[in-house]
């Protein structure tokens, strides 16, 4: 247990030397909140009860899907991992503490959102704050276990890029974040669905915590857990 706190501060420490981490989880998602917040509230005022729940959105798909598989790809295809062979550290543990660090870090970003938005453009703070948060926690950890199966499996950087803008982009653009789902075609609304960006969105709204909105994401996460798990027992026996 010691060893696995020693790892988890460890990872902190060198996380917060990162400016790669810096700029998906802090510095992107929060000039983009603090120059599309006025936009958004000006050129459609009724957003204001949703911005936070938007905001929140692009901020954790930047860091999940472009912030954390870098540093998984360049952990788990280097000698790293034959570092942690040798000394009887268990393979998972590079994934489990990128994972529980940029958990964190995307916690205190999207903190800092909910703090901001009420005082910056008079946004609405969700009625459940309750059931807000845990809604948050869940949407974070699946988008997270998306990450680190893009971490994992894709080798190489510019294909790891390519990958990772795939789901990013559509998860921004079909997530209904940016303007109702309603103004799709009904194709395009179907195809966004597929990302998990819509139903954490819709999660975190008044009202949305609900099984209708949860069931997609536990399939996600779970099956992102198998991947994970039988690329990470290849890599062991390797």
């Amino acid at each position: 247990m010691n060893g696995f706190l020693y790892g988890v501060a460890l990872q902190w420490k060198l996380d917060l030397r990162s400016k790669s981490l810096l700029i998906t989880c802090y510095i992107v998602p929060l000039i983009f909140f603090l120059l599309m917040g006025g936009i958004f509230t000006s050129v459609m005022p009724e957003m204001g009860s949703t911005l936070i729940q938007s905001m929140i959105v692009m901020c954790v798909s930047m860091g999940a899907f472009i912030g954390l598989p870098p540093s998984l790809t360049e952990t788990y295809g280097s000698d790293i991992k034959k570092v942690y062979k040798a000394n009887g550290v268990p393979i998972c543990l590079g994934l489990v503490t990128m994972f529980l660090s940029a958990f964190v870090h995307l916690m205190i970003a999207c903190a800092v959102i909910v703090l901001l938005a009420p005082i910056l453009f008079e946004a609405s703070l969700p009625t459940q704050l309750p059931l807000f948060f845990p809604a948050l926690a869940i949407y974070m950890i699946v988008s997270l276990s998306i990450g680190s199966v893009l971490g994992l499996t894709v080798k190489n950087q510019a294909k790891l890029t390519m990958a990772a803008q795939l789901i990013f982009l559509p998860s921004i653009m079909l997530s209904g974040i940016m303007f109702p789902v309603e103004f799709l075609p009904d194709f395009l609304e179907t195809i966004g669905l597929i990302f998990p960006a819509s139903w954490g969105y819709r999660l975190m709204l008044d009202n949305g915590f609900c099984f209708e909105n949860l069931w997609y994401l536990i399939f996600i996460f779970f099956a992102a857990v198998i991947v994970c798990g039988i690329v990470l027992k290849k890599q062991k026996a390797k």
